[in-house]
């Protein structure tokens, strides 16, 4: 009997072991095939989860808008007065629901190409007020005029053509006007063919985005959605030659296995350059592990501060000699229209910048940028991309709308705030087809391991004992 119970206990310390051994085996090959399950569905092609919800996001994303109603624009056109604004918003669009055209597979170079539809549909519901709300904002063909036009004869000219159309450096529009576009008073009077329509996105609805050019990741995974060439409406002649900034992905996805490490990169043609996001939390999104990657200030710095934002500063004066940060020229590709970009409220940026601006209030929680990423997958579900729209306006001589102005000011004109959050279903589906499955086959792992731990060493130091009384 004695032998019988010996057997049984080395034969419960080997079972123990076994287990411990299986439990040990299954985790590098639990994750092999965690890995090759995922390097196969992130893969853009036919028939992969990346795909499907690439071509046509399943994610609801919206656009909101808050316009920058100017208080005092008489003070400001007589004497120069800082200018004091009042933030009215959000005025609130869906975007990005098109699914994606012209999509083509290149075999010999492992790349996709694509087109991207523009729309935006208004939601009232989500809005403070309708599109046809009116505000008090800069004449955004006035201001942009000198700029332009910098011969002085040719400033003569157009001067008359402001006074005839009663033009000012001011004037009023509704939201629907500004955003996406209107008939230019003066510019409808310039005697030869130009585009007299203006607006900050016009043109948007029934555009497309694109070319874009992304690599599907079937030979490299780690290079799948990053861009390889973008040929869109924009002039990004300047950028790709001598800047370099087409690079990333556009931020619906990053290449997978994602660690903390790593910088983010994107691209967004509605900036004309990439940028890039560093980790800064975790986070759990409706029962899903995610990485919070952000926009560090860094980002919007002086190229004195950040040699990669040499690019953007494009003249001495008005950047004080590249020392400004926290605003970027981006007029190299807006056709010379003094279009300058900052995060809202101009948060980050010099205070010379913001000195002559009344009403402002930047705020580290509202106005940042961010991304959530799944870090096994790389795909993103849930980001928040915050921006300002800002026009130089220059003392200008020749122009009596602006020739009383003593000083220099960027003038905001809007922020806005795209945002995108994984849907309940969509999270369920995740959970279930993802993440669900890796606790699972971890859960699993663990419990053979640690059950097979507990029996060998229970069994062994039962063994032990009962030689111990034998002996005895």
């Amino acid at each position: 009997m004695g032998c019988d119970r010996n057997c049984g206990l080395i034969a419960g310390a080997v079972i123990g072991a076994v287990l411990a051994v299986f439990g040990g085996i299954l985790m590098p090959v639990g994750d092999m095939l965690i890995e090759k399950t995922i390097k196969k569905e992130v893969v853009l092609e036919e028939g992969t989860i990346a795909f499907q919800n690439w071509v046509k996001t399943g994610t609801e994303v919206y656009r909101q808008f808050w316009i920058f109603d100017v208080q005092n624009p008489q003070e400001v056109i007589v004497n120069s007065s800082n200018i004091k604004v009042k933030q009215r918003g959000p005025y609130t669009y869906r975007v990005r629901y098109l699914a994606k055209e012209n999509v083509t597979q290149d075999p010999e170079n492992h790349t996709v190409s694509f087109l991207q539809p523009n729309g935006a549909i208004f939601e009232p519901s989500l809005s403070v007020g309708t599109e046809n709300d009116t505000f008090t904002i800069l004449n955004l063909a006035v201001a942009a005029a000198p700029h332009i036009y910098q011969n002085a004869f040719v400033q003569v000219v157009l001067n008359s053509l402001i006074k005839k159309s009663k033009s000012s450096m001011f004037q009023n529009r509704t939201v629907k006007e500004l955003l996406w576009g209107y008939t230019d008073p003066f510019l409808s009077l310039v005697p030869y063919p130009i585009s007299t329509t203006v607006g900050v996105f016009y043109p948007y609805n029934n555009t497309v985005d694109g070319v874009y050019k992304v690599f599907n990741g079937k030979d490299n995974i780690s290079k799948v959605a990053i861009i390889d060439t973008y040929k869109g409406k924009r002039n990004l002649s300047y950028w790709e030659s001598y800047c370099d900034m087409v690079n990333g992905t556009d931020a619906a996805s990053f290449p997978p296995f994602v660690e903390k490490t790593r910088v983010l990169q994107f691209f967004s043609s509605d900036i004309c350059r990439s940028i890039y996001a560093i980790f800064e939390s975790d986070i759990n999104l409706k029962g899903i592990p995610v990485y919070r990657f952000v926009l560090p200030p860094k980002a919007f710095a002086s190229p004195l501060q950040n040699p990669d934002n040499h690019c953007f500063c494009t003249e001495k004066v008005i950047s004080q000699n590249c020392t400004l940060y926290g605003v970027l020229d981006i007029s190299k590709c807006k056709e010379g229209k003094p279009v300058y970009i900052s995060l809202p409220h101009f948060l980050h940026a010099s205070p010379d910048v913001s000195e002559p601006i009344e009403g402002l209030n930047p705020n580290e929680e509202e106005h940042r940028t961010y991304l959530d990423v799944e870090p096994i997958t790389g795909f993103t579900l849930q980001f928040a991309k915050r921006l300002q729209i800002n026009i130089l306006v220059k003392p200008a001589k020749k122009i009596e709308a602006l020739k009383n102005l003593k000083r220099n000011y960027l003038v905001p004109i809007l922020w806005l705030n795209e945002t995108g959050t994984i849907g309940d279903e969509k999270a369920k589906m995740f959970r279930n087809q993802v993440t669900g499955k890796i606790k699972l086959l971890g859960m699993v792992e663990m419990i053979l391991l640690s059950v097979g731990v507990v029996m060998f060493v229970a069994f062994m130091i039962s063994y032990c004992a009962c030689r111990s009384k034998r002996v005895k």
